[in-house]
């Protein structure tokens, strides 16, 4: 256990844990951003003064302030600033367009936005300047860029926000740490509508605080974020789990395997978190050879299906001790996860243990447990588990057990030991002739076959057995594979009901900001074109 992460242990505000740092390390490293880095007393200063700006503009404790940016220190910085003033952060994915902006703004009816002026071919400027006329409650705009623009009494550029609270006095703003919120993230909800996932401050310092020790972490590493800070993944298990182990957090704009790997042999990286995808990705780069990786330690796999092979090859040529984990937004986000200390099988077979402190319990349809290693519905209790949605107590209360635990509608079984092995999705089964079938085992023997990079199994309708299984495969590129001869591999490991009725492959998946294949809407185009041959 980290001495670092110990000095936490009745620390539950992200303003607290900062100026923890600041006390004790205040002239160490904490951020790096291209050629610029920051020690934990400068990060703290560029956030007081950020927040000393927007107090004087009026903004109070409570307020929302929405940050629209990629991996940029200014994400960083803001959301300091946030935690200095007591107000709640919105993070944004800047890949929204504006509709869904106008959606989550008006929800969270943020009074700022801090965004890109340009970035990725948009511009947000004149994007968000629109959007203050439709939106009563967005107040304020600060842009950030280094275009010598003129704005008006509404639109700030960022360092002029920063200068002009350098300096001046800012009240002690207090919060209650347990029930006061620090993030609303906004998810995709079972019925495609964004829902507000309401996260304390204790929800997100003390999770960090338990992945951070079951990781290891000393002062002395180094997090690479490659997956974004506008996610859960990124802010909570990159970003705050640096922090509160006083290391060094090396931003990366956007995932470039290249580019990733430069950064890794350039500051020594040690830790490194990511999906599936980033890991083959980074596996299958022309320069890997060329790059010395040996300072790479520890690291997280997670947010989509893991292959046993997959995570074995990362940890033989890339990060030794690294560690799969599962979780959720509404989970801040860790929920379990593998350590160095468990046997080979579990380590790459399994989501791991809970967190010390952590319930994780299997429901049944009527919602009792189930008995020894049966497939039930994950539901957790602890202190990561969310407030509720925002403005949404219906589905808040129904998303609880009469007891407070959480349902995730993630589907598991649980060994003799106390690892969670992942099933798949409650919503993702697939009914076949009375059958259950669970995409996801079907999904892992696919991805075992030598020529297919990525595998999806959805269902689709059919009057006689009610669903088919469908298995929409991207091959490895060159390889040359017909649906027939998956179908042969699938029906030499796995019940007749469970094989593929129909192979549909295709040359990429949609995918989510955080790199998972979008489900639903691949379901939708299969069902479509079903729907369009009949």
């Amino acid at each position: 256990m980290s001495a670092q992460t110990d000095t936490f242990e009745d620390i539950r505000s992200v303003g607290r844990a900062l100026g923890e740092q600041v006390a004790h390390r205040g002239e160490a490293p904490f951020l790096v951003a291209g050629d610029r880095a920051w020690t934990f007393e400068e990060v703290a200063s560029a956030a007081d003064a950020m927040a000393a700006g927007l107090h004087q503009l009026g903004v109070e404790p409570g307020d929302r302030i929405a940050i629209d940016l990629p991996n940029w220190p200014e994400f960083v910085i803001s959301v300091f600033a946030a935690a200095r003033l007591g107000a709640i952060i919105v993070p944004l994915n800047p890949g929204y367009m504006s509709r869904e902006l106008q959606f989550m703004l008006r929800n969270s009816e943020a009074t700022v936005v801090v965004a890109a002026e340009r970035f990725g071919g948009i511009d947000y400027l004149e994007l968000f300047e629109s959007m203050l006329f439709e939106l009563p409650d967005l107040q304020y705009l600060v842009t950030v860029g280094e275009e010598d623009l003129w704005y008006d009494d509404r639109i700030f550029q960022f360092e002029d926000l920063v200068s002009s609270g350098q300096g001046r006095d800012l009240p002690a703003f207090e919060v209650d740490p347990d029930e006061d919120p620090f993030a609303i993230f906004y998810t995709p909800g079972t019925t495609g509508k964004p829902k507000g996932v309401v996260l304390s401050h204790a929800n997100l310092v003390r999770t960090a605080v338990a992945t951070a020790r079951a990781l290891d972490l000393e002062p002395d590493d180094a997090t690479l974020c490659t997956v974004p800070l506008f996610h859960i993944f990124g802010l909570g298990a990159a970003m705050l789990t640096s922090l509160v182990s006083g290391s060094r957090l090396v931003l990366q704009e956007r995932f470039e395997p290249d580019a990733t790997l430069d950064l890794i042999d350039e500051h020594g990286i040690s830790v490194l978190h990511g999906v599936p995808t980033i890991f083959v990705m980074l596996l299958r780069e022309e320069g890997l050879a060329d790059h010395d990786l040996s300072s790479l330690r520890t690291g997280i796999i997670a947010g989509a299906p893991v292959e046993q092979a997959l995570v074995r090859q990362v940890r033989r040529e890339l990060v030794p001790q690294l560690e799969i984990a599962y979780g959720l937004t509404e989970t801040s986000p860790t929920v379990s996860i593998t350590r160095p200390g468990d046997d080979e099988e579990r380590r790459s077979g399994s989501v791991g243990r809970a967190l010390e402190g952590v319930e994780v319990r299997l429901l049944d349809e009527e919602g009792q447990p189930v008995s020894g290693d049966a497939v039930g519905e994950i539901a957790i209790r602890g202190f990561n588990v969310m407030r509720g949605y925002f403005r949404q107590p219906t589905e808040t209360a129904s998303s609880f057990t009469r007891d407070g635990f959480f349902r995730t509608g993630d589907l598991a079984r649980r060994d003799s030991k106390g690892y969670l092995h992942i099933v798949g999705r409650k919503s993702d089964v697939i009914i076949r002739g009375g059958y259950n079938v669970h995409p996801r085992e079907v999904e892992n023997h696919l991805r075992s076959h030598p020529a297919v990079l990525d595998a999806v199994v959805v269902g689709v309708p059919n009057e006689v057995l009610g669903e088919l299984v469908c298995a929409c495969v991207r091959p490895v590129e060159g390889a040359i594979i017909s649906g027939e001869e998956l179908r042969g591999y699938c029906r030499s490991a796995l019940a007749s009901y469970k094989v593929p009725d129909l192979v549909r492959f295709m040359d990429v998946f949609p995918m989510t900001a955080a790199g998972k294949p979008r489900r639903v809407e691949i379901a939708r185009m299969v069902r479509a074109e079903a729907q369009g041959r009949s």
